[in-house]
C-alpha cells in the first residue's frame, strides 16, 4: 500500500513538471511520417516490432534490464508516451501509473491497447509452501477485502500471445490504414513462427514423464501452466520482489523436489537465482532458465532476440526438466 502512495505522489509531481514545464503534447512529436508506437515491456514490443516490419516507429518505455514492478515514469517518458499514436500496456497492478497518466492527458488522437482486456485473467495464487508478499504477509496472506488483484503476466502463454497480436495489429492497422495490408501480412508470418512454438511445448509436455515443474523463484507462469496442463510449486507469487524466502518455503521447496524426484528447479530471467542455487545445493537437482519475457537484458535487446526465440528457449528446458 506505501509504494501505490508513494507512485501516486511521484506521479503527481511528474505530471505537473511534464505537462507545465515541457509544453509537453502530440504536436511535439518529430514527424518522419511513420506511425510511433510505444510499448512499456518487452513483449509488447517484440510483438508491434514484427507487426511493424520497419514501417513504423516502435520504442520500448522502460529499459532493457530494470524491474518492471517498481517503474515509475520519467518526466521524458511522460513526453514519449504523449507523442504515441499507438500506447500499448498490460493493465495490471503494476500499471496503475499508466491508468493516471492515460487520465491525466489528451488521448482522444491515440489508440490504447490494453492487454488483460483481450484474454480471460485469473486471479493471482499465491499457492502452498509461497513466501508472501510483505503486504500480504501482513494480512495474514491474503489480499485486503476488495481487492482482489488478476494474475497480469497474461503474455507469458504463446496462445495469450497469439490473442494480444491480434489486438496490436488491429490498432495499428486502424491509426495506419495506409500500412495496414503492411501490417496483417507481418503480423500473420509472426504468428505462424509463435503456432508452431507452441505445437512444440504442447508436445513437450504430452511426452513428458512428468507433469510438473519447481520454480525456485518467483511465478508469474501462471497462464503458461494452465494452458499446457502443468503442476507447479514455486517460492514467490509473480510479482514479488523478494529475493529471500522463508524457511518454511525452502523445506517445502526441497520437499517436493526429493520426494517427488525433480532433476531440475527453475528460476526467472534477470533473477539473483539465490533461491535455485540453495535448492540445487541441497537437493543435487539442476538449475535452467525459464522464460517470463517479461524484460531482457541489453546484450538481448541490442541482438534483436525475440519472444518466440525465447519460448523456442522454454522448449528446450522443459523438456530437460520434465523428462
Amino acid at each position: 500500500m506505501m509504494r501505490k502512495i508513494l507512485s501516486v505522489v511521484l506521479l503527481i509531481f511528474v505530471l505537473g513538471f511534464a505537462l507545465s514545464g515541457c509544453g509537453a503534447g502530440k504536436s511535439d512529436a518529430a514527424d518522419d511520417g511513420k506511425l510511433n508506437v510505444v510499448a512499456t515491456i518487452f513483449p509488447e514490443y517484440d510483438f508491434a516490432r514484427a507487426i511493424s516490419g520497419g514501417a513504423a516507429n516502435v520504442s520500448m518505455l522502460i529499459d532493457p534490464g530494470a524491474g518492471v514492478h517498481s517503474f515509475e515514469p520519467a518526466p521524458s517518458d511522460i513526453k514519449t508516451i504523449q507523442k504515441a499514436d499507438v500506447f500499448i500496456f498490460v493493465g495490471g497492478e503494476s500499471d496503475e501509473w499508466a491508468v493516471d497518466l492515460l487520465d491525466s492527458i489528451d488521448t482522444s488522437a491515440m489508440k490504447i491497447v490494453r492487454l488483460i482486456d483481450y484474454v480471460n485473467v485469473v486471479p493471482e495464487e499465491l499457492k502452498e509452501g509461497m513466501t508472501p508478499e510483505e503486504e500480504e504477509a501482513a494480512e495474514g496472506g491474503e489480499a485486503a477485502e476488495g481487492e482482489e488483484e488478476y494474475d497480469e503476466h497474461v503474455w507469458v502463454s504463446p496462445k495469450n500471445a497469439l490473442l494480444l497480436i491480434d489486438a496490436i495489429r488491429d490498432a495499428m492497422c486502424e491509426a495506419d490504414p495506409a500500412n495496414a495490408e503492411l501490417y496483417s501480412e507481418n503480423g500473420a508470418s509472426y504468428k505462424a513462427e509463435l503456432e508452431a512454438v507452441d505445437r512444440d511445448i504442447a508436445a513437450v509436455v504430452s511426452s513428458a514423464k512428468r507433469d510438473k515443474i519447481v520454480v525456485a523463484d518467483k511465478f508469474p507462469f501462471r497462464y503458461f501452466v494452465d494452458d499446457y496442463g502443468l503442476e507447479y510449486a514455486a517460492a514467490f507469487p509473480g510479482c514479488s520482489d523478494q529475493a529471500d524466502a522463508g524457511a518454511a518455503t525452502i523445506a517445502y521447496l526441497i520437499n517436493t523436489v526429493q520426494n517427488e524426484d525433480i532433476p531440475y528447479v527453475y528460476y526467472v530471467e534477470l533473477s539473483n537465482q539465490s533461491v535455485a542455487e540453495s535448492i540445487s545445493e541441497q537437493t543435487g537437482a539442476g538449475m535452467l532458465l525459464l522464460n517470463s519475457c517479461e524484460n531482457i537484458t541489453k546484450d538481448d535487446f541490442e541482438s534483436g532476440i525475440t519472444y518466440v526465440d525465447l519460448m523456442k528457449a522454454n522448449a528446450l528446458n522443459l523438456e530437460k526438466g520434465l523428462n
